[in-house]
Order: structure tokens, then C-alpha cells, then sequence
């Protein structure tokens, strides 16, 4: 039994469907959920790139591992069928803006679509199945009308979207909230929304994000080049979320109670929402290195302040942030700069899961 299991029996033997399980935040809920004895089931497209977090964790051995696309509305009900899950977590998703732009309609296929096709073969599971299924569809914090005027969204502030990816999401919430009205009240079939904030952390390569960004100029030798430094994000570190996560898909299961079928917000405190700028120094405190600024005036329209207010989930589920806005980037530059020089990236990341469960 890993030490992280110690103390709580509840992931032990649970069945879990993971949809994304080979992007950055899927491989470090799906590896923290193995590690708490839970039988990790998963399917999403091949890891994208090299490196990729769920190659370096070398996880493919410990899971249920199988490619498919959830676009594909018979292969995710054929999964679920086979699976038979006590728990789905749904991160499958076209998750970057800039690539929202490029490719709207497979956005909106994947995060629209792609998400009742979840939800339907779950439905679909329930009316051959009586056990309890906890459902937790992740979406975003950028699922809100974004006004941009200081306000901290709550969960039942206006939905919208500017760009491709943002309105998808939103347009997600919506069927979400449809799906578990129309279909799913006092069902066996729990379902609630997770929103997160901007998640950093150690194995994001993604292409056009920040932190990758700045890893790669830093492993390369290379001046991080910084396209819009005073953008104002709620950043967190990853394990923040997933851990709302695991606690909502716990309280989905254990209880029918409707506050935990719902919408939460889950992101830093204020005082954490700070500006790309910030995070670029932060991060250079812990490696070596120079940043100069090169804005685009050419480049898609971004969200220039964003903020969450996390208040709901900490009154309803108990959780609130554990790591502050440096330590959370020291957590994450120390990941890549150990991994960088030949530490190995499974104890890494057991370690850091340690860290943050440590009363």
C-alpha cells in the first residue's frame, strides 16, 4: 500500500474512469489516484509531444490505459460499458485558446460534444446499472462572461465566452446543467462542474502556455520571451484543483445531498491573482535567466484579468488553497530543474503529493 493511501480507505479498490488521462493535469490525477489504491481505467488521444508527463511518470504499465476520442460517441459508451465505473473524472477537452482559434470546430466538437457524449453513455449505464456514479465534468475558469472590471466571479455569475475555447466551456456548463436537470435528479448518477483557475505545475509542455515556456527558454540557454506580462490570472498549482476534484468525486458518492451536485469555483485566494509578470520573476528566482516582453499586435484576443471566488467550494466542500502563489511556483520550477538534471519524475511527483497532503 503507498503511504499515500494511509489513513484513507475510500479510493481502495474504486472503479475510476479518467477521460484525458494523458494530459497534464489527467496524468497527475490519474498517478495520485493509483497511488491511493484506486483501479485507474482511462482513455484519451496519445500523449502529445516529447517530453510528455504521462511518458515520464511511465504510466501506461500501472493503469487501464486506451486510446480513443471522445468525439466518438459509440467508443466512449462501449468504455464506459466495459469500465463500469464507480467514479468518471472528465478532463478530455481542446484546452488552449490560442488553439481554439486556429481549429474552432474541433473545439467545439471535443468540448461540446466530445463532454454529452460522457454524460450519455453515463445516463445510458444507470438505466442497466443501480450502483452509484459519481460524474465530475471539468471545465474552466474561463467559462464566465468576463467583463474584465476587478469582480471576483461567483459560480452563478453570466456565462459567456469570447474566444472559441472560453465559449465552449460555457457552452459546456449549459449542457451540463441541462444534462443533470433533465436526466439525472435522484438517479444513481451524481453529477457536479469543477472550474479552475490558471494550473501550473511541473510536466506541462504544452505548446503557448506560460510555464512551458519559460521552462523551455530556461533549458535551452534562451531569453523567455513574454507575450503579454501584465495579464492578471488566478494561479494555482495543479494539485490544488485535483484535489478539488477527488474531495467533490468522494462527496458525490458518499452522499445525495444536492449541494455537491452543482457548479464550483476552484481557485488561489486573491491575493495569488497576480500578473504574467509576476510569475515570469517568480520563476527566474528559482533558475537562472532574462525575459524581455514581445507583444503581438496581431495575436487573438486574450482575457487581460480574470479572477475567481472560491468561497463555495470552501464553505460546501472544506476546500481551500494549501500552497501560496511562490511556493506554488517553487514546487513547479523545482519539478522541471530536478527532472532536468536525471531525478526521477514518479518520486518527484510522489514527493510533491506528499508535500501538499502534509497537515
Amino acid at each position: 500500500m503507498s503511504d499515500l493511501q494511509a489513513g484513507n480507505d475510500f479510493w481502495a479498490g474504486k472503479r475510476v474512469l479518467i477521460t484525458g488521462h494523458t494530459g497534464f493535469k489527467g496524468s497527475w490525477l490519474s498517478f495520485w489516484l493509483d497511488e491511493m489504491g484506486a483501479d485507474v481505467f482511462g482513455m484519451a488521444l496519445a500523449p502529445e509531444g516529447q517530453p510528455n508527463l504521462f511518458d515520464q511518470l511511465g504510466h501506461e504499465s500501472e493503469i487501464d490505459h486506451m486510446l480513443g476520442d471522445i468525439r466518438d460517441s459509440d467508443l466512449v459508451a462501449q468504455r464506459v460499458t466495459q469500465v463500469q465505473p464507480d467514479i468518471v473524472f472528465h478532463l478530455a477537452a481542446q484546452p488552449l485558446v490560442l488553439a481554439s482559434y486556429e481549429d474552432p470546430m474541433q473545439t467545439w466538437q471535443t468540448n461540446v460534444m466530445g463532454s454529452l457524449h460522457v454524460m450519455q453513455a453515463c445516463r445510458a449505464l444507470s438505466k442497466t446499472c443501480s450502483k452509484t456514479c459519481a460524474l465530475v465534468m471539468v471545465t474552466t475558469d474561463k467559462v464566465y462572461e468576463n467583463q474584465e472590471d476587478g469582480r471576483a466571479y461567483k459560480e452563478d455569475a453570466s456565462l459567456g465566452g469570447y474566444d472559441p475555447y472560453s465559449a465552449s466551456k460555457a457552452a459546456m456548463e449549459i449542457a451540463i446543467s441541462s444534462w443533470r436537470r433533465s436526466f439525472m435528479q435522484d438517479g444513481p448518477v451524481r453529477m457536479a462542474s469543477a472550474r479552475a483557475g490558471n494550473v501550473i505545475g511541473g510536466g506541462d509542455w504544452a505548446e503557448n502556455r506560460i510555464t512551458p515556456d519559460i521552462v523551455r527558454a530556461l533549458i535551452a540557454g534562451q531569453e523567455i520571451s513574454v507575450r503579454n506580462p501584465g495579464a492578471v490570472r488566478p494561479w494555482q498549482h495543479v494539485l490544488e484543483p485535483l484535489w478539488g476534484y477527488i474531495t467533490l468525486a468522494e462527496r458525490l458518492w458518499t452522499s445525495d445531498d444536492a449541494r455537491y451536485q452543482s457548479s464550483f469555483n476552484l481557485g488561489p485566494d486573491m491575493a495569488d491573482v497576480r500578473p504574467v509578470q509576476d510569475l515570469v520573476k517568480a520563476a527566474l528566482g528559482h533558475w537562472s535567466g532574462t525575459w524581455h516582453e514581445t507583444p503581438d499586435a496581431a495575436a487573438p484576443h486574450e482575457a487581460g484579468l480574470l479572477s475567481l471566488d472560491n468561497s463555495r467550494a470552501a464553505e460546501v466542500l472544506g476546500v481551500t488553497p494549501r500552497w501560496g502563489f511562490d511556493q506554488t511556483v517553487g514546487k513547479t520550477i523545482s519539478w522541471y530543474h530536478a527532472v532536468q538534471t536525471g531525478g526521477d519524475a514518479p518520486e518527484i511527483t510522489r514527493t510533491q503529493i506528499r508535500e501538499f497532503m502534509a497537515p
